[in-house]
Formats: C-alpha cells, sequence, structure tokens
C-alpha cells in the first residue's frame, strides 16, 4: 500500500515572519505524526532556509517551487537542484501549470529539470494537468499522455522509484472547483496506466497527488480514491488549522 503524501505549496506568499508562525504551528504546537501520512512544505524560496533550521527536529520535509535544470553558470535569477539539496530540501515541485502558462515551460524544459533534479538527488514532484477548455473537448487524456511523455522522457524505470506526479486539473487550482471523486479517481488511474506503459510494475509504486482546490470538506473523499495517493495543497496549506485537518483526512481509514 502507498504511503499518503501531503505537500504545501505556499506559492508566493510567506514573509520570514509568516514562514516562522506558520511552520511553528505545524512543526511544534501540532508536530504529531500520522500514521501512513508524509508531509512536506515548500516556502519561497526566501524562506527556505528558515523554514529548514525549524523543520530539524521535525517530521515534516521541505521541499522547493521549481528549479532550473543546470547545476550552476550564467543564468541569473535561477537556482539549481544542487543549491536545493544543499540547504535541506528533499522535494521540488516542477512543471506546476502556473510555471507553464505564465514563464511559457514546455514539457521538454520540464524533462532536463527532472532529471536535474533526480542527479541532485532530490525528489521531483511533476505536475500535470488539463485545462477547461480542454476537458469540455474530450481532450484530458491526450493532454495527459502528451505531458507525461514529455516530461518524464529521460526517465528510466530505476528512476521511477525516485519521483512522484500531481495531477493538477488547471480549472480547478484557486477557482474553488474541485474535481469530483470521480473525474480525480479516472484522471489518475488513466495516469498509472501511462505509467505502467513506461515503467512497468515499478509505475504501482509511484504516489500520485490531487491538486486542485484540496480543502478539509473534501479531502477524505478524495483520497479515499484507490490511485489518488495523497495532495499538492495550495491555499489551504497556508492555514495551519486547515492543513492539519488535510493531513488528518489522509490518515483517517
Amino acid at each position: 500500500m502507498r504511503t499518503k503524501l501531503i505537500v504545501g505549496n505556499w506559492k508566493m506568499f510567506g514573509t520570514l515572519a509568516e514562514t516562522r508562525k506558520l511552520i511553528f504551528q505545524l512543526a511544534v504546537e501540532w508536530g504529531k505524526p500520522c500514521e501512513g501520512v508524509e508531509v512536506a512544505v515548500c516556502p519561497p524560496f526566501t524562506s527556505l532556509i528558515v523554514a529548514k533550521h525549524q523543520l530539524e527536529l521535525s517530521h515534516i520535509k521541505l521541499g522547493a517551487q521549481n528549479c532550473y535544470a543546470e547545476t550552476s553558470g550564467a543564468f541569473t535569477g535561477e537556482i539549481s537542484p544542487a543549491m536545493l539539496a544543499d540547504i535541506g530540501c528533499t522535494y521540488v515541485i516542477l512543471g506546476h501549470s502556473e510555471r507553464r502558462t505564465l514563464f511559457g515551460e514546455t514539457d521538454e524544459l520540464v524533462s532536463r529539470k527532472v532529471r536535474a533534479s533526480l542527479d541532485a538527488g532530490l525528489t521531483p514532484i511533476i505536475c500535470i494537468g488539463e485545462t477547461e477548455s480542454q476537458r469540455d473537448n474530450n481532450e484530458t487524456e491526450s493532454v495527459l499522455a502528451r505531458q507525461l511523455a514529455g516530461s518524464l522522457a529521460t526517465l528510466t524505470n530505476d528512476d521511477a522509484a525516485k519521483i512522484v506526479l500531481a495531477y493538477e486539473p488547471v480549472w480547478a487550482i484557486g477557482t474553488g472547483k474541485t474535481a469530483t471523486p470521480e473525474q480525480a479517481q479516472a484522471a489518475h488511474a488513466f495516469i498509472r496506466s501511462e505509467l505502467s506503459k513506461k515503467f512497468g510494475d515499478a509505475a504501482g509504486s509511484i504516489q500520485i497527488l490531487y491538486g486542485g482546490s484540496v480543502k478539509p470538506q473534501n479531502a477524505k473523499v478524495l483520497f479515499a480514491c484507490p490511485d489518488v495517493d495523497g495532495g499538492l495543497v495550495g491555499g489551504a496549506s497556508l492555514d495551519a488549522d486547515q492543513f492539519i485537518a488535510i493531513i488528518e483526512a489522509a490518515a483517517t481509514p
């Protein structure tokens, strides 16, 4: 049985003071591990080192929201996977829909970032998902298949155990809309079938997270789906009570 993984994506929110407060609430005031659940938070780059120090005695892991595909070089404004690993990150989110739509990231670039992150010892959380118009045009599966093929192009069967996928229907991110459990399960089952074509039996162990307006009110029913292995949580991860409720929903039988 796959362990559930709950990841908080803080996006471009959080001063140092806000980071300290939120992590104190999660790691100290609450701080209890939930059986069968792994937890990570992904603050902005400016808060990573502060977050790392606060999480050192915690079960909560640290992740970043993005990285570049090179180890070092003349890439002003970018951060390498090696730098993230050096300050103690375990995870890095790659190919988020906001990176794809707002910053023009392609599957080919995501693939390069995935390879570089694995080489640095990070676990990439690779995001894929369709827009509302693509779903309305019955293109969900073709979009997911294309993004998977491109984003995972360089990976081997041995790499399969080192990655996480996140299905994020773009139409449900920050909109208040959420895929129904049936829609989420159908998409996750399709993703796993595509992973099986590439990785064989190893696909069965890959965690596939749901990301699209996960809230305490819908978390339990989403996480009960057989191919939903946790959540990539946006806005609700900025509220300690809501994020804790989502974590605990993942641990509920």
